[in-house]
């Protein structure tokens, strides 16, 4: 306290200016109708601008809480998509009785560890067990297809990236419904892939939609896979292999859709048990 009046004795006449030019000015706007409107509009100016850099700052930092919502409304209106129910059709007379029943839902996840540049790629999402999250299960995004769920925790859960060597999703065009399968391309690159076996008698085109199939047991049909980039065939014989542009851009990876297939096991066990009467 002695400190400080010593320091406003020893500067008491720059503080008596200080305190008389701001008296002065707040009597020369207060009087003043010119004066006074042009201090109250920059006033307003500063701010109105502040509180903008304010309200962008609590806007950049809520963005984490805003993704997150979007996330889920995605995944519930995925939900609700007709590709997401089966017809459960049964004729009876002349009467068609259909209900359609709930085959595929879809759980929001967020990225929280991926890479693109090995040969066996994988991704960490924060989702588990305790979300309803199981091994075997799809994984997709707003621009398609992006692996399979191939561990699981409580809390996590490692999916197995189509930029995987041993990725493989049964695909088809879109235009003509041939049927192929769908690689990861031999060369590394993360935007290529390949489409596999489809018959030679077919003729694609430049540009051309690949998307899944309906004998994917991991995925509604029709998610798209990428575009044809390459007619050349890669192989020979009965079938064709070209090149496909990938969808999916793997390496901004920020939110995943996990995507539970309600008969993946009664299709599974159904299979399995006619190669065992085989």
């Amino acid at each position: 306290m002695r400190n400080l009046l010593i320091f406003i004795s020893k500067y008491n006449a720059f503080f008596l200016f200080l305190i008389f030019e701001i008296s002065a000015l707040i009597i020369y706007v207060k009087y003043n109708s010119f004066q006074k409107a042009t201090y109250l509009n920059t006033a307003n100016e500063v701010t109105g601008t502040m509180y903008a850099r304010a309200n962008e700052l609590n806007s950049y930092l809520r963005l984490n809480e805003v993704n997150d919502s979007l996330a889920r409304e995605n995944a519930r209106l995925r939900n609700q998509l007709r590709t997401s129910f089966y017809a459960d059709t049964v004729g009876r007379h002349v009467v068609i009785d259909t209900v359609y029943k709930q085959q595929y839902t879809y759980t929001e996840a967020r990225v929280i560890n991926n890479s693109v540049n090995r040969r066996s790629n994988y991704i960490t999402i924060q989702k588990g067990s305790k979300d309803g999250i199981e091994k075997g299960m799809g994984v997709i995004c707003g621009s398609g297809v992006v692996g399979k769920v191939v561990l699981v925790s409580d809390h996590l859960a490692i999916v197995q990236s189509l930029l995987h060597k041993d990725a493989k999703v049964s695909a088809m065009l879109a235009d003509t419904k041939d049927i192929g399968s769908l690689m990861w391309s031999e060369e590394m690159d993360p935007h290529k892939g390949l489409l596999m076996d489809v018959p030679n008698h077919v003729k694609p085109r430049i540009g051309e939609w690949v998307v899944t199939s309906t004998y994917s047991d991991l995925y509604p049909a029709g998610i798209p896979l990428g575009k044809v980039s390459n007619l050349h065939a890669k192989g020979g014989g009965f079938f064709l292999n070209m090149e496909v542009n990938l969808s999916v851009d793997f390496a901004k990876l920020q939110y995943v859709y996990v995507v539970n297939n309600k008969l993946a096991q009664e299709r599974a066990g159904l299979e399995a048990q006619e190669k065992h009467d085989e």
